[in-house]
């Protein structure tokens, strides 16, 4: 039998192969962190949208499923256009009627009623008969202001008050109409957050019908930036550009959805307390918060108190708010010491800090 030999030179020349292959493939790795990909779809009758980096643990097509379940059960659950979503339900049950509401419906209007309260009804949870009376909501839009009797009639119906919450059951005192559309979409983005996260994902910027929240950062270590709008009526234009921080965003202003009678501008935006639009000059109220929901439900809480008011509710609470004020010079900003501290903090050159 033969016996085979190999050179010394041979088995060199083939452990350089095999380290070389080794480096090879490690340095071939999963890339996708440096990578940016993105989804998007419809709901609550816009449009939502996500970026991320990195690989779903569970692939790209069953995170998009994923995610427009969650938004399609908030919409199932808390949509005032569907007759049969469980808010509707409830706003058209009859008078002593107990509902038991789904959790996260319950967590909502849990939160709604809080900024009610801590804004003494600025923001009003059950302002909706009157939203629907000037045309903002579900009812056709109208192009004159409704009478002092229709808004009369409407405001008996509004009351965050007449709300008894106990955990999960909510009892119809009779003709209230529950309104979540404030709050409802910063909740679908928090929803889609958590789905990103339990698929794996570190990086990412959530957006469904403008209001944002980011995690992390875009690939290369560069943050996330957003575009604050300068609130002008049939004006594209940047105000202001933001870094996110893992922190979520919303703005409320009154430069998209509006009509006009006799010279008169109304606003969509509705002060329970008054029955009217706000009347005063703020143009766009922008939140930050670590929880859209919150954000979200601020946003139209501060654009409802104005500038004065919701500006010391901002410091009171310290929030970080930025108000854009119209003037007969153009838009004027008014940060609260939050929303500046954060500015501050965004232009300090990188790895210098404070002593």
């Amino acid at each position: 039998m033969g016996i085979l030999s190999v050179s010394p030179s041979r088995c060199f020349n083939a452990l350089l192969w095999a380290l070389l292959c080794v480096a090879l493939l490690s340095g071939c790795g999963d890339d996708s962190e440096q990578r940016l990909s993105q989804l998007n779809g419809d709901t609550m009758g816009t449009t939502w949208s996500v970026k991320f980096t990195g690989t779903p643990d569970d692939g790209a097509a069953n995170l998009k499923n994923a995610i427009q379940a969650a938004l399609d059960q908030v919409n199932d659950e808390m949509s005032t256009y569907r007759e049969d979503s469980a808010l509707s339900r409830f706003n058209n049950a009859l008078a002593g009627t107990d509902v038991v509401l789904p959790a996260d419906f319950a967590l909502v209007l849990s939160q709604a009623l809080k900024i009610s309260r801590d804004t003494g009804g600025a923001y009003d949870v059950t302002v909706g008969p009157l939203v629907n009376l000037w045309g903002f909501g579900p009812d056709p839009r109208r192009d004159q202001a409704p009478t002092p009797a229709q808004i009369d009639a409407a405001r008996q119906r509004v009351g965050y008050q007449k709300l008894k919450l106990d955990h999960r059951r909510l009892t119809q005192p009779g003709g209230v109409y529950v309104d979540l559309s404030s709050i409802a979409k910063g909740f679908a983005v928090d929803k889609v957050a958590d789905v990103l996260a339990k698929q794996g994902l570190r990086n990412y910027l959530v957006e469904v019908g403008g209001e944002l929240r980011a995690a992390g950062h875009k690939p290369y270590d560069q943050p996330w930036r957003i575009a604050v709008e300068r609130p002008v009526p049939g004006v594209r234009d940047v105000e202001k550009i933001i870094e996110l921080h893992n922190v979520a965003i919303a703005t409320s202003g009154d430069y998209r959805n509006f009509f006009e009678s006799e010279g008169h501008f109304y606003s969509h935006t509705i002060d329970p307390r008054t029955g009217a639009p706000v009347g005063h000059k703020l143009g766009s109220v922008t939140v930050l918060h670590s929880n859209c929901m919150i954000a979200d439900g601020l946003a139209t809480a501060l654009t409802v108190l104005g500038p004065d008011e919701g500006l010391a509710f901002a410091k009171a609470h310290e929030l970080a708010v930025l108000f854009i004020v119209r003037t007969d010079d153009g838009p004027r900003e008014i940060l609260s010491p939050a929303f500046q501290a954060l500015l501050d903090a965004q232009a300090k050159p990188a790895g210098q800090e404070e002593h």
